[in-house]
């Protein structure tokens, strides 16, 4: 069982990273989601059980920080979930390639964010077309910059 503590604490610290900055810089309503990427990153280290607890939590203090219960609750609890599925035992077998990161996130963000434009399109009972362009696109396109660019961040300062 790995320690729980630090776990939690990088969570809330990415919790209100999001909340209080990545959350305000809007492009076409459009947003990254830094806690989807910790969601996704912890179902892959740690596997299925801990990746739907994690997505479970943060997701909890999502919908109370942005007013969408059960929805961000939801989709990141099945996010980490199918994330644990792909877990990894060997660090070394797992390439940090900044465009393979590009890409897997914007493959999970695609899936997370359509699932939240679904959720929020039929709790608001609209068919407003910047949903699919800002929400799914410009979102799963903002989150994956955001990967890429942490991704490459990391590399360069090892």
């Amino acid at each position: 069982m790995p320690s729980l503590l630090p776990h939690i604490l990088v969570g809330a610290l990415i919790i209100a990273v999001q909340w209080l900055v990545l959350g305000r810089l809007h492009l076409w309503n459009a947003w990254p989601d830094a806690v989807l990427l910790y969601v996704a990153w912890t179902g892959m280290q740690l596997g299925r059980r801990y990746g739907a607890l994690t997505g479970f939590a943060s997701g909890f203090f999502m919908d109370a920080l942005y007013g969408t219960w059960g929805i961000q609750m939801f989709v990141k609890t099945v996010i980490g979930y199918l994330m644990g599925l792909f877990q990894h035992t060997e660090r070394e077998s797992f390439p940090v390639i900044p465009s393979y990161i590009f890409v897997g996130s914007l493959a999970v963000a695609l899936l997370h964010n359509g699932l939240f434009a679904l959720f929020i399109a039929l709790a608001a009972s609209t068919k407003n077309i910047s949903i699919v362009t800002g929400v799914w696109l410009g979102s799963s396109l903002y989150t994956a910059a955001l990967a890429g660019l942490a991704t490459l961040f990391m590399t360069r300062t090892r």
